[in-house]
């Protein structure tokens, strides 16, 4: 683990224009793409959010990348879906960090350790600089995960946005 005058250094040297660098509007149409193709196949939601940096303060008090996924999630309303099958796929750029936050019944109907294998495989994509590849494959893998647990009824409504959240 980092020191945490690395960890406050990476955090201050993120900023927004370090993810419009690696993830710009064309990559965040491809991504929104994928995201609702995926939606197609099966009942669940899943949500991107990518987030630069996180406050100085929070940093130096060692808040863990989870905690924040934890917190995106709920304001995202990625908890307000109808199947309980909500699934967040949370970036945390300063920290190179990849969660996977699910609502209850996706929680429930998929193992901690297949979120963990998607969480892994992003990471080392994006530390070997494939953040495209990466991301789509990660909402590809995801998107077995769910269509396996959740396959698509005849047609429901998309809950919630597809586009990738910069935060």
């Amino acid at each position: 683990m980092r020191s945490n005058w690395a960890r406050l250094w990476a955090h201050l040297a993120s900023d927004a224009r370090t993810l419009k660098r690696n993830f710009d509007d064309a990559l965040l149409e491809r991504v929104e793409r994928a995201i609702g193709a995926s939606e197609r196949a099966h009942s669940a939601e899943l949500r991107v959010a990518i987030e630069a940096a996180l406050p100085l303060a929070q940093v130096w008090r060692g808040r863990a990348p989870r905690e924040r996924a934890l917190e995106v999630f709920g304001q995202l309303g990625v908890w307000d879906t109808e199947g309980n099958n909500g699934v967040l796929l949370y970036v945390l750029w300063a920290d190179h960090a990849v969660e996977i936050v699910a609502d209850r019944a996706a929680a429930e109907a998929i193992a901690p350790q297949r979120w963990r294998e998607v969480c892994d495989a992003l990471s080392a994509a994006y530390r070997a600089g494939d953040f495209e590849r990466g991301t789509i494959a990660a909402i590809d893998r995801i998107d077995e995960l769910l269509v396996e647990a959740f396959p698509a009824p005849a047609a429901g409504p998309d809950e919630l946005p597809n586009r990738p959240v910069l935060l």
